[in-house]
C-alpha cells in the first residue's frame, strides 16, 4: 500500500487466467469490481501484479485464477474458486465458515462470473502500518535466562474464573503479565495464530454431541495473518493492532513472544480437501506430490506437505518470517514438525537442507529465537542431529527419560542423569550448547503434569475417533486410582511427583519449558490429544489457582531458585572436574542397577556456592551420605519435594543445615538440593 493506492502481486507459474475481487466489504455476496489481469501488462515472469489507484486500508478482495485441470501432470486449477492472497497480512472471515462445497472441480462454485453469493468465503483485507510501536525493541534475552511458558491464547483466558475483561484474546493476555511477572516467566511461546478455521473439524463429541472445533490451530490458511477470532472484531483488521499491541505490551515486562509456526502443511489437506489459496494459484510448485502427480506426500499426517525446499516457497517462508519479526516485533519461532523443513522435492532428508540454512544465516533473522520439533510424521526423528548450530529442539527424550526415571523404570539413572546435565550425549558432538535442548516434561501434545500422574491410560473418547488418537507412550503412572480421588495418601505422591518434575526441569541444564497452567494443576480429564475440545477440557480454570497454591508457590519459589544460581543455566556442557555422581553410599554408580543417585556440581566462578542434588525414585526411603566439606562449612538442604511449605523450597539464607560426611533421608519418590554454605 502507498499514498495513492494500493499494489497487488500473485505468484503463478503456470496460470493461463487471474482476476482480482474487489468487495465493497467483509460482508458483501459479489464483488463491486471484477479486475482481469493482463499478461502482456499485468505479468512479470511469473508474478501478476497491478496497482489500483485510489485503494486504501481495509479494501476487502480475494483472486480468481485459470489454467489446467490435470490431476495427473499436478495441476489443479479452477477459475470457480475464490483464492486467499497468500501473503495478506488479515482475513476477513464470516462467524461459521464452512470449507463445504470448496474441494474439488465440478463442485458447487463459491463464486463464479455470474457473481454467485461470497458470503460463506474468506476474503482478505488490506492492512496499513500506522501502529504506534513508541520505542518497542527485541529484548535478546540470552537463551539461558529463558524460562519459556507455553500457551494458547483462548485457553488462557476464555473460562469465566480468568476474570479479564477481554476473555479469549490477544488482550485477555495483558491482563495476565501481572500474573506472569509473578510466576518468573521470561518468555511465552504462544500456540498457532496464524488465520485457521476453528470449524473445518466436522466430527462431533459421541459423548456430548457437541460440534467439535479445530482448537489448537494446527492448520493455517494464511501465514501472514494473525487469527481474527482472537480479536474483538470491533473493526476490520483489529487482529493486526491487537496483536502489536500484545506484543509491546508483553515486551514491556520483559517477556518475549514465540510464536508456533505451522509450515510443514496447509489447510487445504489431501486432494479431496478444499481450494483455499496454494491448490488453487500454483499446486505443483507449494506442494509435494507422489510419482503419480495426482496424490500428496503426507510427511505431516495432516494429508499435505508443503514444498519447503522449492525455491519459490523457500522464499515465501522467508519473507514471512522476516514480516513477523520486522513488522509484529516477535521474538523467535517453534516450527512444528520441522524436519519436513529438511526435506527435498522428492521428500527425502538432506544434509544442510538450503531452507534451515537460510533461515539461521538470514540477515534479518539472525538475532531471533529458532526451535525446532525436531521429527515429523514421516518417521524422521532428529533429536541431537537437527542441522545447525542456531536451531535449539524440542527434546523428546528429556521428555521420556525424565518421566521414566520418577515412575520407577529400571535402568533409566544414566539417561536421567544426561539430561540434567544438557544431554551433551546428544548435542555435544555437533558442536551445540545446553542451550540447544528445550527441556520439557510436559507440553500442549500430550497430558498436563497433573494428568501425567494421575491417569496410567489416555482417556480421548471425546475427539469421536473411539480413542485411537494421541500417543500411547505416555510413561504415566496413577498411583492406585485412574483419574481424580480423594484417597489423601495418592494426593501426597501425585504432588510430590508433581514437584520431582518441576524441580528436575528447574535445576537442568538447557532451556526449561512449562506448558501453561502446570503450575495450577490444570487438568484435561486424561485427554491426551485435545486438539478439538474447545471447551472446558482445555481451557484455563483459574479456580485452581486458589485451590493449589501450595504447588503454584512452588514453581514460582524453584524458577526463582534457578535465576539465583546460574551454574544451573550456563550454556555450556559440565565437564568432569565440574560435577561427580554418587550412589547413596558415596561411591560411583552403577548405573544399569541402581536408580538413586546423586551429585556435586562445583561453582564454575568465585562466589557460585556448590550444589549436592539427591533423586529417589524408588517406592520407599533412601539414606545419602552428602560429600565432604570444609570445616568451616556445611551443606544446608533448601529444596524438599516431600517437605510442605516453606521447606520445600527455602528462602535465601534459610534452609536445613547437614555437616559434611553426614546422612541424609530421603523419603520414597522425592529429591532434595542442598548448598554449601560457610558454618556461620
Amino acid at each position: 500500500m502507498h499514498k495513492s493506492g494500493v499494489n497487488f502481486s500473485l505468484f503463478s507459474r503456470h496460470a493461463v487466467r487471474v482476476w482480482l475481487l474487489l468487495f465493497e466489504d467483509v460482508h458483501a455476496t459479489k464483488p463491486f469490481q471484477v479486475i482481469e489481469l493482463d499478461p502482456q501488462h499485468h505479468k512479470t515472469g511469473d508474478m501478476w501484479h497491478i496497482c489500483v489507484l485510489g485503494a486504501g486500508r481495509n479494501l476487502v478482495y480475494a483472486f480468481r485464477v485459470d489454467g489446467p485441470y490435470a490431476p495427473e501432470q499436478g495441476h489443479r486449477f479452477d477459475p470457480t474458486k475464490i483464492l486467499l492472497d497468500p501473503y495478506a497480512t488479515a482475513i476477513a472471515t464470516p462467524p461459521e465458515w464452512s470449507f463445504a462445497g470448496l474441494s474439488s472441480q465440478g463442485e458447487a462454485s463459491a463464486l463464479t462470473d455470474s457473481g454467485r453469493e461470497a458470503t460463506a468465503v474468506a476474503k482478505c483485507l488490506v492492512t496499513g502500518n500506522s501502529f504506534d510501536w513508541e520505542d518497542d525493541r527485541p529484548l535478546h534475552h540470552p537463551w539461558s535466562s529463558l524460562v519459556i511458558y507455553e500457551t494458547h491464547v483462548r485457553g488462557l483466558t476464555v473460562h469465566p474464573s480468568s476474570g479479564v475483561r477481554s476473555p479469549g484474546s490477544y488482550l485477555g493476555v495483558i491482563e495476565k503479565i501481572p500474573y506472569f511477572k509473578r510466576l518468573g516467566i521470561t518468555a511465552i511461546e504462544l500456540m498457532p495464530l496464524q488465520e485457521f478455521n476453528p470449524n473445518e473439524v466436522t466430527a462431533v463429541n459421541p459423548l456430548t454431541g457437541e460440534r467439535l472445533r479445530n482448537y489448537w490451530g494446527y492448520n493455517t490458511i494464511a501465514f501472514f495473518a494473525p487469527f481474527q477470532g482472537y480479536s474483538s472484531r470491533l473493526y476490520p483488521g483489529c487482529q493486526v493492532d491487537e496483536f502489536k499491541t500484545m506484543v509491546k505490551a508483553l515486551h514491556k515486562a520483559g517477556i518475549e513472544v514465540l510464536l508456533d509456526v505451522v509450515f510443514n502443511h496447509t489447510a487445504e489437506g489431501d486432494e479431496t480437501g478444499p481450494t483455499l489459496n496454494f491448490r488453487g494459484l500454483d499446486n505443483s510448485i507449494y506442494y509435494l506430490l507422489e510419482d503419480d502427480k495426482s496424490r500428496y506426500k503426507n510427511f505431516s499426517g495432516c494429508g499435505n506437505t508443503m514444498n519447503c525446499n522449492h525455491p519459490v516457497v523457500r522464499s515465501y517462508i522467508l519473507d514471512c518470517l522476516r514480516y513477523w519479526v520486522v513488522e509484529m516485533h516477535v521474538d523467535g519461532f517453534r516450527f512444528d514438525l520441522a524436519s519436513i523443513l529438511g526435506r527435498d522435492r522428492n521428500g527425502h532428508l538432506v544434509s544442510n537442507a538450503p531452507l534451515l540454512e537460510q533461515i539461521a544465516e538470514d540477515p534479518i533473522l539472525r538475532d531471533v529465537k529458532l526451535i525446532a520439533e525436531a521429527w515429523d510424521a514421516g518417521g524422521a526423528y532428529l533429536v541431537g542431529r537437527f542441522p545447525g548450530e542456531r536451531w535449539s529442539e524440542w527434546n523428546g527424550l528429556y521428555r521420556d527419560d525424565v518421566r521414566r526415571y520418577w515412575r520407577g523404570d529400571q535402568g533409566m539413572a544414566g539417561a536421567f542423569a544426561s539430561r540434567i546435565c544438557g544431554s551433551a550425549d546428544l548435542y555435544e558432538h555437533s558442536g551445540k550448547a545446553t542451550v540447544n535442548s528445550i527441556n520439557f516434561v510436559t507440553c500442549h501434545d500430550g497430558f498436563t503434569l497433573n494428568d501425567l500422574v494421575s491417569y496410567e491410560h489416555k482417556h480421548n473418547l471425546a475427539n469421536g475417533e473411539d480413542n485411537r488418537d494421541g500417543s500411547n507412550d505416555n510413561y504415566s503412572a496413577n498411583y492406585g486410582v485412574e483419574g481424580p480421588t480423594d484417597d489423601p495418601a495418592i494426593r501426597r505422591i501425585r504432588l510430590r511427583q508433581m514437584k520431582n518434575f518441576i524441580a528436575t526441569l528447574l535445576i537442568s541444564r538447557g532451556v526449561p519449558m512449562i506448558l501453561g497452567g502446570d503450575e495450577f494443576c490444570r487438568t484435561q480429564m486424561g485427554n491426551n490429544n485435545a486438539y478439538c475440545q474447545d471447551n472446558e477440557i482445555s481451557w484455563y480454570n483459574w479456580a485452581l489457582l486458589d485451590e493449589n497454591q501450595e504447588f503454584f508457590e512452588f514453581v514460582r519459589n524453584m524458577i526463582a531458585f534457578r535465576a539465583r544460581h546460574p551454574t544451573l543455566s550456563s550454556e555450556r556442557f559440565y565437564r568432569p572436574e565440574d560435577v561427580s555422581w554418587f550412589n547413596p553410599s558415596g561411591q560411583t554408580p552403577d548405573w544399569h542397577t541402581e536408580s538413586a543417585v546423586g551429585c556435586r556440581i562445583y561453582g564454575e566462578h568465585d562466589g557460585d556456592q556448590d550444589l549436592c542434588l539427591l533423586f529417589n525414585p524408588l517406592p520407599h526411603p533412601t539414606n545419602f551420605v552428602l560429600p565432604d566439606l570444609s570445616h568451616d562449612s556445611v551443606w544446608l538442604r533448601v529444596i524438599d519435594t516431600s517437605a510442605a511449605p516453606p521447606f520445600d523450597v527455602c528462602q535465601p539464607g534459610e534452609g536445613i543445615p547437614f555437616g559434611g560426611n553426614a546422612s541424609i533421608r530421603l523419603v520414597e519418590r522425592s529429591m532434595s538440593v542442598l548448598l554449601a554454605e560457610r558454618n556461620r
